[in-house]
């Protein structure tokens, strides 16, 4: 199975990770990239990627709703992390046209980790339309 690979450095952090996707469907002409995170504390999403406040706005509010060590039961200590990942999401596609992602005019994608530092595989599968 073919993947990404993604390294944070923060226990929570949004990476743009639109121009390694890019990269990976520059060579077809028309299709759809599937994307999965197969990580329970982390995530993937598409939003505005030419405001970096946007994704500051969205880490914040996340981490508002869902605070850590708000007096969760799970023994790890990362229960938020868990539900954070519940929120965004772990998969997406995303269309692809004339070998470029069909994103809005300020679209990115993102990688969402919730219990950073670590190293994530985000796995794909591109299927070129015929």
């Amino acid at each position: 199975m073919d993947y990404l690979t993604v390294v944070s450095s923060n226990r929570i952090e949004s990476i743009n990770i639109t121009s390694k996707v890019q990269e990976l469907i520059s060579s077809y002409k028309e299709g759809i990239i599937f994307l999965y995170v197969p990580h329970t504390t982390a995530g993937i999403f598409i939003n505005e990627s030419a405001d970096p406040d946007v994704v500051f706005d969205i880490n914040n509010k996340l981490n508002s709703l869902v605070p850590s060590g708000a007096g969760y039961k799970h023994f790890e200590g990362n229960s938020d992390s868990h539900i954070k990942s519940v929120i965004v999401g772990n998969q997406l596609f995303v269309f692809f046209e004339d070998g470029r992602l069909s994103l809005g005019t300020w679209g990115g994608i993102f990688f969402a980790e919730f219990d950073g530092p670590r190293q994530r595989k985000i796995y794909y599968r591109i299927e070129e339309k015929k």
